[in-house]
């Protein structure tokens, strides 16, 4: 499955448009996560358990988007979008979304 940011590619052209397709996961940190980030917050740097918490999150999201929109029956997603919402204390939404589309080479 192709997914890109834009709402072309290069060499290709859109035979058909299926719709919008998203894939959402609430992800929380836990305590041992937040010791952690006070105490290197402290001192400055990454916070690398929430870096990696937040890519998983990501990954997650991109996975449910791509089988919505296989569901479809689409090869490829446009126009991709990200988007982070905090849901409750410690506990954020990672939204990703596109249009599903059937492309087809020129």
């Amino acid at each position: 499955m192709l997914y890109i940011t834009s709402s072309a590619i290069v060499g290709k052209r859109i035979t058909k448009t299926l719709g919008l397709v998203r894939g959402t996961t609430v992800r929380a940190h836990h305590v041992g996560q937040d010791i952690l980030a006070y105490f290197r917050n402290l001192v400055g740097g990454e916070l690398d358990e929430y870096t990696k918490m937040l890519a998983e999150a990501r990954e997650q999201s991109l996975d449910r988007m791509i089988q919505d929109a296989e569901r479809l029956g689409a090869n490829a997603i446009l126009d991709v979008r990200f988007s982070t919402s905090d849901i409750a204390s410690g506990a954020a939404e990672i939204l990703v979304y596109g249009t599903a589309v059937v492309i087809e080479d020129e």
